[in-house]
């Protein structure tokens, strides 16, 4: 596109949204984590069950990263883990999405005292930690993948119930779905067509972040017992089971808690990256 201006042709380069930087380490980090998790499906150095290397070996060409204290090969378990992890917050993140959006969407909808008593009763799950609330549910419902994945997922629909809430209520007072409304919308088109296409922004990165915290807190949930069970090779649970040798055996603890890290600071990149990439006031122009 060009313009004339006394005279002189002028180009008027149309601007371009500028891909963040944090949005390609948190998908670089995340992409890497995914391949690590989708081999295991298919090819594993050695069977879990395999004890046949020696006892805390060091990392060498037959054991990438060592073995633990009954001889098994780490890199092995790490990979299951990592697909675990993988699993886990996944699952937790649609769970807490589907969740927090019913509920969420539902109270602004209805509003008066439900969408009062719904907001005070969000106000007090969110004033307990993710983690404290898991562990209340895992508890009662014993360790499992299963228990694990729904205690989390349903801890963390509390903070998707409040946002989505709060984007709603602002929406359902905007001119164009009170025109919807108007001209005989329904309230499934309203979500569908209005409420939905405009929250969608916000509510990704959101699951985002909640894909980190599920991910750190199963670990955490495992390391204290409350996890995936064995023979399962949870990576928290592998931290907790290299802690006695952590000094004779550093790999044991320190691969693992390398995946954990890397899968949740590629989550808050992918999270910051997506932030800005959407969100008008902090994108910068080319």
């Amino acid at each position: 596109m060009s313009a004339s201006v006394t005279g002189t042709i002028v180009e008027v380069r149309p601007h371009r949204r500028r891909w963040p930087a944090s949005l390609t380490i948190g998908v670089v980090l995340l992409a890497f984590v995914a391949a690590v998790a989708l081999v295991s499906l298919v090819w594993l150095p050695y069977e879990l069950s395999d004890t046949s290397g020696s006892r805390l070996e060091s990392p060498s060409a037959q054991h990438w990263l060592g073995t633990d204290k009954l001889g098994r090969d780490t890199f092995s378990y790490v990979m299951v883990g990592t697909r675990i992890a993988l699993t886990v917050g996944l699952s937790s993140a649609v769970i807490a999405m589907v969740v927090g959006l019913v509920l969420g969407t539902a109270a602004a909808f209805l509003g008066g005292w439900i969408d009062d008593v719904a907001s005070s009763l969000l106000d007090v799950v969110i004033a307990f930690p993710t983690l404290l609330l898991a562990m209340l549910i895992g508890a009662t419902q014993g360790a499992s993948l299963t228990s694990a994945v729904w205690s989390i997922g349903l801890a963390a629909s509390a903070v998707v119930a409040r946002l989505t809430r709060i984007l709603a209520k602002r929406l359902l007072q905007q001119q164009f779905v009170t025109a919807a409304r108007t001209s005989g919308t329904g309230w499934f088109g309203i979500i569908r067509l209005h409420l939905l296409p405009n929250m969608w922004p916000t509510l990704v990165v959101t699951a985002a972040l909640i894909f980190g915290t599920a991910v750190l807190a199963e670990a955490s949930l495992s390391y204290l017992g409350l996890g995936v069970p064995p023979p399962n090779s949870s990576l928290g649970r592998l931290l907790q089971g290299a802690q006695a040798t952590v000094l004779n055996a550093p790999w044991a603890a320190i691969a693992p808690g390398v995946m954990i890290v890397a899968i949740v600071l590629g989550a808050n990149f992918l999270a910051d990256g997506l932030r800005e990439r959407f969100d008008p006031t902090r994108r910068t122009r080319a």
